[in-house]
């Protein structure tokens, strides 16, 4: 039996090294994405490796919409499954052997993938077992998903017509080419349903992050997802372009697989995951009653008292992240984290007259890492900022400015966002509304902990 395995896996291989779609889509695909993400994130510090859960993601699906089924529909109509079903091997072996060539060609397109991004100056990931471990779980929920597609279609152009209609949401709305802090409330719950916003995240705390630790819950929905999928697959598998997959039950099996996505949503949605992740800005963000006071001297505690601190995005979650006391960052953070501690002191706008402006700069410091999802030190550049607040404004004038900040994000001058080189950040281009936000809900996480209303 393991010889026959290992016979299935070098046809395979042999066989998809001679088709060319398989090859465009499983090589020069991803290295266009990256090429794509390199020019669109440029301005982060460190571009790949801050997205290359996303480029990850994008190569398995990519294979999982395209290469495989494309591949196998391809074989299909060219009578070679037919010959194979004369074998006295079981089905099993052949839909597993099939999973096991695309692995292999996904495990060498990523390998490429690295390369790549490493000598365009991408760092190393924290965690390079995880990152494996996670793309590992990621690629059988995927290719379990091709194969469904596989015996769904009957000719490669249904592939084709398939694969969009899975590949194209998955990328706009399912956290897979879009980030997630960057989607409206009503996307972000729709993305809780999609496996590729799963696949991100374990993939990325992997390679940014603190680890696998964090992605349990990511890990379970793909297992779940790539289950059900792959036992569809077995049981809708057609030797024939001829065989009509629901003469036995095909139907059924479908539903159980697309139940799937449904069932690891509401999950998310029970545990509340979905609210963890959202991306509140500045104009929808409402942690206030009305009634506000002229200006920033006339602040009273009863202003303080009526924010809804509860509201806030707590301090675990993607946007607006604290590290608690007992996190240390990693000794490359540890060291960044000096240099913008050491630079902020004698940073200009930090200098600036008008108290307000001063600490609406210093709080972009913190801002700016969040938006960028710089996870090494995102976490812990707030504690560096609240610090600095502290020794550069009054005790007893830093609530009413900060209230006043948190309730006038649009507010004052933001071009210090585009000063942030000599602490080491990178310039925030484009818009700024996102940097804006988090200011505010930096601001008011600063304010819930001097008037503790917050631990």
């Amino acid at each position: 039996m393991i010889s026959s395995i290992a016979y299935q896996i070098v046809l395979g291989l042999k066989l998809n090294s001679r088709n060319r779609m398989a090859l465009i889509y499983g090589y020069v695909f991803p290295l266009l994405f990256l090429l794509a993400f390199w020019v669109i994130y440029r301005n982060d510090q460190d571009p790949l490796a801050l997205h290359m859960g996303q480029l990850l993601t994008v190569t398995i699906l990519g294979s999982a919409c395209f290469g495989l089924p494309t591949t196998f529909v391809g074989e299909r109509e060219r009578g070679v499954w037919r010959r194979y079903r004369l074998s006295p091997t079981p089905t099993w072996v052949f839909v597993a052997t099939t999973l096991a060539t695309r692995y292999i060609l996904l495990i060498s397109a990523a390998a490429l993938q690295f390369a790549i991004a490493f000598a365009m100056g991408m760092s190393m990931p924290a965690h390079p077992a995880g990152v494996l471990a996670a793309f590992t779980v990621s690629a059988f929920a995927f290719l379990g998903l091709g194969m469904v597609i596989a015996m769904l279609a009957t000719t490669v152009p249904a592939v084709q017509a398939l694969g969009q209609c899975i590949f194209l949401p998955m990328l706009i709305i399912g956290g897979v080419a879009v980030p997630l802090v960057t989607l409206p409330d009503w996307a972000l719950h729709v993305s809780a349903f999609f496996p590729g916003r799963y696949a991100v995240h374990a993939m990325q705390i992997c390679l940014t992050g603190p680890g696998l630790s964090g992605g349990r819950f990511d890990l379970l929905a793909l297992l779940m997802i790539g289950a059900v999928a792959s036992v569809t697959a077995a049981k809708m598998f057609r030797w024939d372009v001829k065989q009509r997959f629901d003469a036995r039950g095909g139907k059924v099996w479908i539903v159980a697989a697309l139940g799937m996505w449904i069932v690891v949503g509401l999950l998310a949605e029970h545990e509340g995951r979905v609210a963890a992740n959202d991306a509140p800005s500045a104009e929808t963000q409402d942690v206030s009653f009305p009634g506000e006071p002229s200006s920033w001297q006339n602040v009273s505690d009863a202003d303080i008292e009526n924010v809804a601190f509860e509201r806030l995005p707590p301090d675990t979650g993607l946007v607006s992240p604290i590290a608690g006391p007992d996190e240390q960052p990693d000794p490359g953070a540890a060291a960044q984290l000096a240099q913008i501690g050491d630079a902020l002191g004698n940073w200009a706008p930090a200098k600036v007259a008008d108290p307000v402006q001063r600490a609406r700069n210093i709080l972009y410091v913190a801002a700016v890492p969040d938006v960028l999802q710089m996870a090494p030190i995102e976490r812990f550049v707030p504690a560096i900022v609240f610090s600095k607040l502290r020794g550069s404004i009054p005790e007893a004038e830093l609530p009413g400015i900060l209230y006043w900040i948190a309730m006038h994000p649009n507010d004052g001058d933001d071009s210090a966002v585009n000063e942030l080189q000599p602490l080491g950040l990178p310039a925030v281009s484009g818009p700024t509304r996102e940097v804006r936000g988090r200011v505010m809900l930096y601001s008011l996480k600063l304010l819930g902990r001097l008037t503790n209303h917050l631990p």
